[in-house]
């Protein structure tokens, strides 16, 4: 029996989609389950509504009062410019990466499983920062059962790998299988604009992904080693080859994550002021005025008539309407 979903309901989904904080997300999940038609077509989208709620409230939560709580919430608030999940098999030097990155204090040890929890850290890159949430790794031997839920905040991953380890391709691949098993689906492409991807499953993650081969130092030809990998997994990501021993390629992580993004600084200023170019507010590419304005604040938005900007349009102080479409570098001049 077909579902015949409304367009309210349409209209929620879509904004789960777009979210990527969990909050966000627990609001829109709320509102699909309020707004899906009651009838035997939509018993196992309701069924799927509510567990999905479940977990993501478990996540943000932990246990409710009397439970016994196991760790640390395991969504993690998505913070900075853009949100992106470190991935890999054990033993691949993720949380080391992890540490030279972010100056985390994450567990660095010669052994498997050091990561127990998602363990946020800020990545700098020029005025703005990226956060990167150290995961733990992901094998047949230690699945992360909440790793979807932790995963649904993400704007992209790194996926870390040792190229030199023997067991590399087999391990990658129990990884993709394991995360596809949880709807988690990572892509080589990324997006024109974050959180663009559209799936018949609306629970599903679809990660933009940059493999990061690390402890590149061991190996004598990178490009080499990767073209096997590629051809023995037939999966095709991006790649960065990088070393936290000799800090090979980190420095070139940062700008490669913003240019995938496609971030957009947008400066602000007051009329007769000059404007704040120490504290950019980001936004995806594709964003307008008004979206900016949201950020800033909502009565603003609410209020918006037009705005003037400098560095875009065809000349500086050029007045423009609220669905104008905001690109990197820009200074706007909100009008309410």
């Amino acid at each position: 029996m077909p579902a015949n979903t409304t367009p309210e309901y349409k209209k929620a989904e879509a904004a789960f989609r777009r979210a990527r904080d969990p909050h966000d997300q627990l609001d829109c999940l709320r509102e699909m389950l309020r707004a899906i038609p009651k009838h035997k077509g939509t018993e196992s989208m309701r069924a799927d509504i509510k567990t999905r709620i479940k977990e993501l409230t478990d996540a943000v939560t932990g246990p409710k009062a009397g439970g016994v709580r196991s760790g640390p919430p395991t969504a993690v608030r998505r913070e900075g410019a853009a949100q992106i999940a470190l991935l890999g098999p054990p033993n691949t030097g993720k949380s080391s990466l992890h540490v030279r990155l972010t100056g985390s204090h994450a567990t660095v040890g010669d052994y498997p499983f050091t990561t127990q929890f998602p363990l946020p850290g800020m990545l700098p890159y020029q005025d703005i920062t990226i956060q990167l949430v150290d995961l733990p790794p992901v094998s047949a031997e230690h699945p992360v059962p909440w790793i979807a839920n932790a995963l649904q905040p993400a704007d992209g991953c790194l996926l870390v790998v040792d190229l030199a380890h023997p067991g590399c391709m087999a391990e990658v691949l129990t990884l993709v299988d394991i995360l596809a098993a949880r709807r988690v689906h990572l892509t080589p492409t990324w997006p024109d604009t974050l959180g663009e991807y559209s799936v018949d499953d609306p629970f599903a993650t679809v990660l933009p992904t940059l493999l990061v081969a690390n402890k590149s130092e061991t190996i004598e030809e990178v490009a080499a080693e990767l073209k096997v990998f590629e051809e023995l997994t037939d999966l095709w990501f991006p790649m960065l080859a990088v070393s936290t021993r000799t800090g090979m390629g980190l420095d070139a992580l940062a700008g490669q994550l913003f240019e995938r993004l496609r971030i957009a600084r947008v400066y602000t200023k007051i009329p007769g002021q000059d404007p704040d170019m120490t504290r950019p507010f980001t936004v995806a590419a594709g964003a307008t005025v008004r979206d900016v304005a949201e950020l800033v604040h909502k009565d603003i938005a609410a209020s918006l008539r037009f705005a003037k900007i400098w560095g875009g349009g065809d000349f500086d102080g050029q007045q423009v309407g609220p669905e104008y479409l905001v690109t990197d570098g820009e200074v706007v001049e909100l009008h309410s």
